[in-house]
């Protein structure tokens, strides 16, 4: 088993709310900065399905200058992973939408005929962790224009939020839905990270959680996040949409 430590559960598991679906992960190898082999690809998937998760939407990264992917890569990518998955018993769906860049070339990216939707209908992406794009609401009513919604991806992560009251609330009144990372909460992208996704929770602002997986130890994590207590009070506060995604 990829992740036996996995099944050593603690007793106040089963009283914390399950995920059914991942939206947000690096899984399909080679072709960005998550799984670089499909063994490694594998072994990722494994340890998804044992935390509980029945089915992962995978978020290659659509980023111009690092991870030029397109519609093409990505479902290509996409089915010889679901045909190894397969043969190694892995019973999860497996499906694929990408994670988006805001640079110059998005616009270009959103005339596209092929647009990698979560569902269908979610555009996840994402900005410099910086400096916030001059043009980031434009790029978000763009989203709007070729018929989809914004979700925007890992908001604790954004460093150039100084004032998060008053900068998540306009992006929520520009019609964006909020991705929070679940290791956010256990402090694995440092406690910046971890105190505004701890304000996002307690504000109701969450919208959807991503694993983020890229690596092995962000899966390990997880199984800790799932018993924690602030994972618990997520779901006090917000309504998580995860599972319409079934």
């Amino acid at each position: 088993m990829f992740f036996s430590f996995l099944k050593k559960k603690e007793k106040n598991t089963e009283e914390n709310p399950k995920l059914r679906v991942d939206i947000h992960s690096h899984l399909i190898p080679g072709i960005d900065d998550g799984a670089q082999s499909m063994e490694e690809s594998l072994m990722l998937l494994k340890g998804l399905e044992e935390v509980g998760y029945e089915k992962v939407i995978t978020t290659p990264h659509i980023m111009s200058d690092s991870y030029p992917n397109s519609a093409e890569t990505i479902y290509s990518g996409l089915e010889h992973l679901r045909v190894e998955a397969q043969k190694a018993g892995i019973a999860l769906q497996i499906e694929a939408g990408a994670e988006y860049y805001l640079d110059e070339f998005f616009y270009d990216e959103m005339k596209k005929e092929h647009i990698l939707a979560i569902g269908g209908k979610y555009v996840l992406f994402e900005s410099s962790y910086i400096s916030k794009p001059l043009q980031i609401e434009e790029m978000i009513f763009a989203i709007g224009e070729a018929g989809y919604e914004p979700m925007m991806a890992h908001p604790e992560r954004y460093r150039y939020i100084r004032n998060p009251q008053k900068e998540y609330r306009r992006f929520k009144d520009l019609g964006v839905h909020f991705q929070v990372n679940l290791n956010s909460f256990g402090g694995h992208y440092g406690t910046g990270a971890k105190e505004l996704a701890e304000f996002l929770s307690r504000n109701g602002m969450i919208d959807f959680l991503g694993s983020d997986t890229h690596h092995r130890r962000q899966v390990e994590m997880l199984s800790r996040v799932f018993m924690s207590e602030s994972y618990a009070e997520i779901w006090k506060h917000n309504t998580i949409r995860n599972d319409e995604l079934l």
